[in-house]
């Protein structure tokens, strides 16, 4: 049987670039090698593409590109060839890619970009297509889409950059303090601040402009988060929720990857009738914004029992020890099976 060859596209010109090399190095690791020969295409944080044939091990430790393992490579757009390009000197080398596994976290990368660029040139992707990964990357569009679907969002408002900030702060009182206030398109908390008072604004809005044309303030959710993993295209498959306790502040970058005073519960700690219901939810919010393959959907559960839209990450940390194999354990799936069950997903559709 003729082997499949998989890309797995990982680090990216992204303020989340070193979190897409862990992700990445667990990725091809745990890919079946008896199906598929791995080819690693990676991105350094320039934006700057590479063919990368070391070990796994040097894309952890960030010690990948720049060395004799690495030559200069990029996709083809054009159908035809299905593939990529290797620059050696003068030399090219074509190299087909029967698909591809982008493992890649924030702007240029799960927001649509690379995914567009891979659909072009005929290559199927594992994970979310061009349209989902634009639509949920884009937090006000995604909350009104999945507001259409019948699922209460975050009351808020968007503020672009060039706009006059002075409305901003009136209109943040509609919303009551404490609020947030977010980047439209940035992944991992990036430029997020929790404003506590209307003299903290500005600030957080300078903060929030670091990271995107567009600002969302939005107000803040009583109770706590909570994450499925969704897994399918027509029938989906659903980890049982996770649940984020927080001993003050949110759920910020650093509480993420260096938790201090979160700490994360699998399953949470609700009834199964509550469960099923968040379960049932992230179904309706994956299809409102046209996921395939799969995505972490994450949701905030209030004292009443009320369930509010959050976001979906379409390509969430993908460590072995991250929420989202982590929540997909519960339904008996070993990080292995899970990758192998996306992969199949794109090349089987």
């Amino acid at each position: 049987m003729t082997r499949f060859s998989m890309a797995v596209i990982f680090g990216g010109h992204s303020s989340e670039y070193e979190v897409s090399l862990q992700s990445a190095g667990s990725v091809i690791r745990a890919i079946d090698k008896s199906k598929y020969d791995v080819i690693m295409l990676g991105i350094d944080p320039s934006g700057a593409w590479f063919r990368f044939t070391g070990d796994v091990s040097q894309i952890v430790a960030d010690v990948w590109h720049d060395n004799a393992c690495c030559k200069k490579a990029f996709i083809v757009p054009d159908r035809v060839y299905h593939g990529m390009i290797e620059l050696d000197g003068n030399i090219s080398t074509f190299t087909r890619i029967d698909a591809a596994f982008p493992v890649l976290h924030g702007k240029n990368g799960e927001d649509g970009t690379v995914q567009g660029l891979l659909e072009l040139a005929g290559i199927p992707v594992v994970g979310c297509k061009t349209l989902s990964s634009a639509l949920c990357m884009d937090k006000d569009k995604a909350h009104k889409l999945v507001h259409q679907a019948g699922v209460r969002v975050p009351r808020s408002f968007v503020l672009e950059n060039e706009m006059d900030a002075g409305p901003a702060l009136t209109q943040a009182e509609s919303l009551c303090y404490p609020l947030f206030v977010k980047p439209v398109k940035a992944g991992s908390s990036f430029g997020i601040t929790k404003v506590m008072q209307r003299n903290d604004l500005p600030a957080a809005f300078e903060l929030a402009f670091e990271h995107d044309n567009k600002v969302l303030v939005e107000e803040s959710i009583p109770g706590f988060e909570v994450g499925c993993a969704v897994l399918g295209n027509g029938e989906l498959i659903v980890g049982e929720p996770d649940e984020i306790e927080l001993a003050g502040g949110f759920f910020d970058h650093r509480e993420k990857y260096t938790p201090e005073t979160s700490s994360t519960h699998v399953p949470a700690r609700i009834s199964s009738e509550k469960a099923e219901k968040i379960k049932n939810t992230a179904k309706i919010i994956y299809r409102a914004l046209d996921c395939t393959g799969f995505a972490r959907v994450d949701m905030f559960l209030t004292p009443s029992g009320e369930i509010v839209f959050n976001e979906v990450n379409t390509i969430p940390g993908f460590t072995t020890h991250s929420r989202y194999p982590s929540m997909m354990r519960t339904v008996g799936m070993t990080f292995e099976q899970i990758v192998s069950a996306a992969i199949d997903l794109a090349v089987s559709a």
